[in-house]
């Protein structure tokens, strides 16, 4: 069994308040949830409103399937509108 975390750093544009950054959020939260099926919560940077960190967590039985999947998501919030990915980082344990 494997764990794959995924460290998202985002940049908010055009947010002007902690309430625009955290609706782009938690839309960006819920439609990971949905569509792969993993565990999302914001981890950093929460006094910041231009500026959020997202952590990501999925568990496989393969690490190879764990990465993939971590790097989808990571392409996903890359297109996501109204945050921009800035870094990422992926570790399996």
């Amino acid at each position: 069994m494997t764990i794959g975390v995924l460290h998202l750093d985002l940049l908010f544009h055009g947010s002007q308040s902690l309430k625009d950054k955290r609706r782009v959020l938690k839309s960006l939260k819920e439609r990971m949830r949905s569509r792969f099926n993993c565990s999302v919560a914001e981890t950093d940077l929460q006094d910041l409103w231009a500026r959020g960190r997202l952590t990501v967590c999925v568990v496989s039985g393969e690490s190879r399937h764990a990465n993939e999947q971590l790097n989808e998501i990571a392409k996903f919030a890359a297109s996501h509108h109204g945050a921009e990915l800035i870094d990422y980082r992926i570790e399996m344990l």
